[in-house]
């Protein structure tokens, strides 16, 4: 499963350090970073590089172990599709590194197990074999098949999820708080143009909105299953939800400022993170929810605790 960030000793790991050594290289990362799985063409075009320059920064991106490729059937051939694993590199000398690597706790939850949920037609939830129940019949979501949903959507409503609270069970101190997963908007068909603000909640308080530009069906998921219909949502943007003693952020822009104190975190033994879409936001574009099998990222719902 991609982590959310990797920790790299020069001394160690001097090929992450060499697949990072080039201006070309570094804007590729980022375009990968903001616009999610793309091939080498749209790359090109993109950064406004040669083929062959692109080309040889991929290979060593991937010889890197920075993005994965996957080749998938065009109008003319195959075309390699890049994403990029990371959000962050750090760099860290010696002992460090070896901190860095171990002061984090991580859950990963898969997105059907969520332990409340009240939803609206049109929604659904899918295995990467199947649908599970009735398309657009809310009571589907009590299936308990939903344990190996890889997608669900709903228009309007919400999902919680409980994960268990192991930084107190360790007796360590939060010191960040962090929810990694992959998100659209959801509409009939697809429209990268349907705006949702979709609102993120912890333990019951509200720590910010955040607005899906759109609903993605302009190409395949990289891991999106073949059976699943092509007019239907693709995939979405792996977002980054960081609650802080300075805030609560999403991919480092500033959401509000509740902060973990706010979380009380010390008195709970579970940690709550409620996805919805409410009646009245501004875009009540409804929610794709990507988990394995699904979208551009293979990955669950992701906690991580960094503790101190």
């Amino acid at each position: 499963m991609p982590r959310n960030f990797l920790v790299v000793d020069p001394e160690k790991d001097m090929h992450v350090i060499k697949g990072l050594a080039a201006p070309a290289r570094i804007s590729v990362l980022k375009l990968l970073r903001r616009k999610g799985a793309l091939n080498v063409k749209e790359i090109g075009e993109l950064l406004n590089l040669p083929q062959s320059t692109v080309s040889l920064s991929v290979q060593l991106l991937e010889e890197a172990g920075l993005i994965r490729t996957e080749s998938q059937r065009a109008r003319k051939g195959n075309q390699k599709l890049c994403t990029s694993i990371y959000d962050e590199v750090v760099i860290m000398f010696g002992d460090a590194a070896e901190e860095r690597r171990n002061d984090g706790i991580e859950v990963a939850m898969p997105v059907g197990l969520y332990t409340a949920c009240e939803v609206s037609a049109p929604c659904g939830l899918c295995t990467d074999e199947g649908i599970i129940g009735l398309l657009d019949v809310p009571d589907s979501f009590l299936d308990p098949a939903r344990m190996k949903a890889g997608l669900i959507w709903f228009t309007r409503g919400s999902v919680e999820y409980q994960f268990p609270n192991n930084a107190r069970l360790d007796n360590r101190d939060v010191a960040e708080l962090e929810f990694s997963l992959e998100l659209s908007s959801e509409m009939p068909g697809t429209n990268p143009d349907w705006p949702s603000d979709i609102t993120i909640t912890v333990n019951g308080v509200d720590i910010g909105q955040w607005t899906s530009p759109g609903d993605f069906g302009d190409r395949r998921g990289v891991f999106t299953p073949d059976w699943w219909k092509l007019k239907g949502s693709q995939y979405g943007m792996l977002k980054r939800f960081r609650v802080t003693d300075a805030g609560s952020f999403v991919d480092g822009v500033r959401m509000s400022d509740v902060c973990l104190a706010d979380l009380r975190l010390d008195q709970k033994h579970s940690i709550r993170l409620c996805l919805s879409v409410r009646d009245d936001a501004r875009h009540p574009g409804g929610i794709n929810i990507f988990g394995k099998g699904f979208g551009n990222y293979d990955q669950d719902i992701v906690l991580r605790l960094t503790t101190r």
